[in-house]
């Protein structure tokens, strides 16, 4: 519970940063000196390096198990589509009322976040379904009329400040609740979400980061320039992702490891499990594909937010919990090849990813093919190079490539980390890619159904040896195939697949025998790390043909490999 002590004194520290902030924003604002849409420098250079941060989505919907805000029925206004969710909305609307995590502990969710090396913590203040997670004077609709009655987000606030971990709050500009939203009285909600955010800004103490989910909305929607000034003469040092109607600060992958890019801030946001919100007995990712995932995020110069979902009483599952210790104890050890580094300068790609800091060049080799890694050549010196994980790699460096070889005994199966020490400092080089090993790299495909008809999402993604693009198809499409024109008769016995969301679930390989498709292997599912060895084939034409799948498939990369000499 808050005192009032502490609302009063903070209250007070804010109110009067409010009105220094409210003079000199307001003459910088004037003479053009002040720009209100973006961070500045410093601020966005200290996010970046954190890497690292706990994003949780919680509320009285983890009393059904089911996604929050999705999962409630009634008309979601602003959408085109007809969809709805599976819960009655008089039945989820009124759940807060039966809500009462009595074994809610913020102290003790900072310090799991921190056990798991994560920097900073984002929390869901309020979602689409338009309840909040705090005492906001604006609504009735809130976790303080509920049996539980305290404020999580004060709390919270309290908790991060208290542990030293940076503190964000997520809030949605959509609400499908509030009476409003979407209708001839907009203008009354957009005064309501500013009213909420100002609170939000002024009544919790320094806050590092907003984060907007406004669900595709423009600029205007929101008042979105307002909105920004508002919150930035609160809160000068915030920062602000791209979900607004604006670019902001950053670019916001969802459930995916984005795209290799150094020119723009960049956070993957992903679950640990598979529901943004609390599902009972919910599949939870590996060790491996956890580290794996923060390595590559960081390997292409972004940060991860990774998700946790609460359970109705309060706690976090300890399955979770202890797969986040398992990250903490593993950057405990590596941590210098994340925290703090850039991506690069070699490009991440099916072998793995690279960050840098200095003239370090840390290479995390995730995927060993064949007897040594075959890196891009670099213009500078390589003076000393070491094995993180333990062993010892030979390197040898020569005007067309960089080679490194380590005793598989020395080779780690979840990432082998080889640290380069060059001879003047590694942001100095243009960031190059891996030559892959894949016949199909670069080819001719085409697929039975691209999604939307985007060709963003086009079967050439799924062939371009970047592992942030990907052939997808649309929703609902339970069969398609994917077809790689290699140009000429090429010999080939192995096949590497990433699928996104695990939804295949019947496939086959194929290549064209004249004018009819043979199979050469068959399989089931198929996964983020499908790999099959056969006796060698000789074909131009070869397809991956999915008999069955439980929604429409996605392939990251589809990659065909030469027999080794």
């Amino acid at each position: 519970m808050l005192s009032n002590n502490r609302i009063s004194y903070s209250s007070a520290i804010v109110g009067l940063a409010f009105c220094l902030l409210t003079t000199s924003c307001t003459k910088s604002a004037d003479t053009g000196t002040r720009d209100y849409l973006h961070a500045g420098t410093q601020d966005i250079q200290a996010w970046r390096q954190m890497k690292f941060g706990l994003f949780i989505h919680w509320g009285p919907v983890s009393l059904k198990g089911t996604e929050i805000g999705w999962s409630r029925g009634g008309e979601r206004r602003g959408r085109n589509d007809k969809s709805t969710g599976s819960i009655p909305v008089e039945v989820y609307d009124n759940l807060y009322k039966q809500f009462n995590p009595v074994k809610f502990d913020a102290e003790q969710w900072v310090r799991m976040a921190k056990d798991a090396g994560m920097k900073y913590l984002v929390f869901t203040s309020k979602h689409h379904d338009g309840f909040s997670m705090f005492d906001s004077k604006l609504t009735d609709y809130k976790i303080s009329n509920s049996p539980f009655k305290r404020d999580v987000v004060g709390e919270l606030a309290d908790a991060c400040h208290k542990g030293g971990l940076k503190l964000g709050y997520y809030y949605s500009p959509v609400d499908w609740y509030h009476p409003d939203y979407r209708t001839e009285n907009h203008a009354r909600y957009i005064e309501f979400m500013h009213g909420q955010l100002r609170e939000i800004c002024s009544n919790y103490g320094k806050i590092d980061i907003i984060w907007f989910d406004g669900l595709g909305g423009t600029a205007k929607d929101w008042d979105s320039e307002n909105l920004f000034k508002m919150i930035r003469k609160l809160q000068p040092n915030v920062i602000i992702n791209n979900r607004a109607g604006l670019p902001a600060d950053h670019d916001t992958p969802e459930q995916r490891i984005g795209k290799f890019q150094n020119d723009r801030p960049w956070e993957t946001c992903m679950t640990i499990c598979r529901q943004w919100a609390w599902k009972p007995n919910d599949r939870m990712k590996s060790f491996k594909q956890c580290i794996q995932t923060l390595v590559k995020t960081v390997g292409g110069d972004g940060n991860l937010l990774f998700n946790v979902g609460p359970m109705p009483d309060g706690r976090i599952e300890h399955r979770q919990v202890e797969r986040l210790k398992e990250m903490g104890a593993w950057l405990k050890e590596y941590g210098q090849s994340v925290y703090g580094t850039r991506g690069g300068p070699f490009k991440p790609g099916a072998w793995g990813a690279s960050t840098y800091k200095g003239n370090a060049v840390y290479v995390h080799v995730l995927n060993w093919s064949g007897e040594k890694l075959v890196l891009a050549p670099v213009p500078k010196k390589i003076v000393a190079g070491s094995v993180l994980t333990g062993g010892e790699a030979s390197v040898r460096q020569t005007d067309e490539a960089i080679e490194i070889s380590i005793p598989k005994t020395d080779r780690h199966e979840i990432d082998t980390i080889i640290k380069l020490e060059l001879e003047g400092p590694a942001d100095e080089l243009t960031p190059v890619g891996v030559p892959s090993a894949s016949l199909a790299h670069g080819k001719k495909a085409r697929a039975s159904n691209i999604y939307q008809k985007n060709h963003h999402y086009g079967p050439d993604k799924a062939v371009d040896d970047d592992p942030a693009t990907r052939w997808a198809t649309d929703t609902g499409t339970k069969q398609a195939w994917l077809e790689v024109d290699l140009g000429e008769a090429t010999t080939f016995n192995q096949v590497k697949i990433a699928e996104a969301y695990d939804r295949v679930r019947e496939f086959e390989l194929q290549y064209k025998n004249s004018t009819r498709w043979k199979n050469f292997a068959r399989g089931t599912k198929i996964g983020a790390d499908y790999s099959k060895t056969f006796e060698p084939v000789t074909a131009r034409q070869v397809r991956l043909n999915i008999l069955s799948s439980t929604d429409g498939p996605t392939i990251w990369e589809f990659q065909l490999l030469a027999p080794k000499k």
